[in-house]
């Protein structure tokens, strides 16, 4: 019961963290981003277990479950930072993730490594993956056109999402099933398998550092926010989103020594998806989350030109691979993104 009163107990966690500096506060916040990162690891070689033993090919595993595992960080610090009564914090870290899986991560993988184009996930998931970003853009201008007050995603708007995620996970399942064939049979498994319960307990274990991990980030974060003057969403969207994005690269890059690059693109197509319906979603029905008028002008922009640039980079390449220079176009939008953001609102936050 203490260690549940310790997880609900903002003001326990903010007195923490306000007496102490600001060096003491980054230690915290790698420490934070180390828990959040092996606690994902267990977790995802948990979950891939179990499902290998339902036989389920790599296609849907990299898309569902082990973006699923990956997006567990996201969403653990968003509803606990919509819960806390930081709404920026919340949203920041749901698209601010998608940039960073997609511009830095994608990005990288694709100049390091020829990525095949997996026609038959990124033809329906991919589809899948702006259309969720479109949608969240779209209901986000509808509130600012049409709303009374300040524009805000509420409620309805997080059970919606959460709906969608239901049904999202429901037909990429199908999808899988319908696509078995698509990779080869010996890649499907390529470890022994271990044994239930050290999966259920690895599974667990992972649970319980991302849930301690995400709690004492936010409220660290927002102290260094605060000091330094810079917004709440402008850390988040930046490093809180790249720190809860470590497990996404720590995929990527295992992938990529592995032989295996293509896992990498079903983790992040996967991935985003989620953060917009599970992590934005989940947020949303922690606590309504106004939609601060930056959103509008920069970070929704910035997110929908990477997952355009995704999508056209998809019809572009007949060859069956990405090319590295779509994979330095993504790189130099997200970096472009990050030094801009710093620069504007530091400026106008003085």
């Amino acid at each position: 019961m203490s260690i549940l009163s310790w997880i609900g107990d903002e003001t326990l966690l903010q007195g923490m963290v306000a007496g102490q500096s600001i060096l003491v506060l980054i230690i915290i916040i790698i420490v934070c981003i180390a828990m959040l990162s092996v606690g994902a690891d267990w977790m995802i070689d948990g979950v891939v277990d179990l499902a290998e033993r339902t036989g389920l090919p790599k296609i849907v595993i990299g898309a569902t479950v082990v973006s699923l595992g990956t997006t567990l960080p996201e969403a653990f610090v968003s509803v606990m930072a919509a819960y806390m009564g930081n709404p920026g914090l919340a949203l920041g870290n749901g698209v601010g993730s998608i940039i960073a899986d997609t511009g830095l991560i994608f990005g990288l993988t694709c100049v390091l490594a020829a990525v095949p184009v997996n026609r038959f996930i990124l033809n329906r998931t991919g589809w899948v993956q702006v259309g969720s970003a479109t949608l969240l853009v779209l209901i986000s201008i509808g509130v600012l056109v049409f709303g009374d007050s300040e524009p805000k995603l509420g409620r309805w708007v997080g059970f919606l999402f959460l709906i969608l995620l239901v049904l999202y996970l429901y037909i990429t399942y199908v999808w899988a099933k319908q696509g078995t064939g698509v990779l080869p049979e010996d890649e499907v498994q390529e470890h022994e398998l271990m044994s239930v319960g050290k999966s259920w307990l690895m599974i667990v274990g992972g649970l319980i550092l991302v849930i301690l991990g995400a709690r004492v980030l936010v409220p660290s974060a927002s102290e260094i926010a605060m000091r330094v003057g810079v917004p709440d969403d402008v850390i988040a969207a930046t490093m809180v989103a790249f720190g809860t994005s470590l497990p996404e690269l720590m995929t990527a890059i295992a992938a990529i020594r592995k032989g295996h690059p293509e896992i990498t693109v079903g983790n992040i197509v996967g991935a985003d998806v989620l953060n917009v319906l599970f992590v934005i979603g989940a947020a949303a029905v922690a606590a309504p989350l106004v939609i601060p008028m930056n959103f509008f002008y920069f970070h929704f922009p910035a997110m929908l030109i990477i997952l355009y640039s995704f999508r056209v980079f998809i019809s572009m390449n007949r060859e069956g691979v990405f090319y590295r220079w779509q994979g330095y176009w993504l790189l130099g939008v997200y970096l472009c993104y990050v030094i801009l953001q710093y620069t504007l609102n530091i400026e106008g936050a003085h």
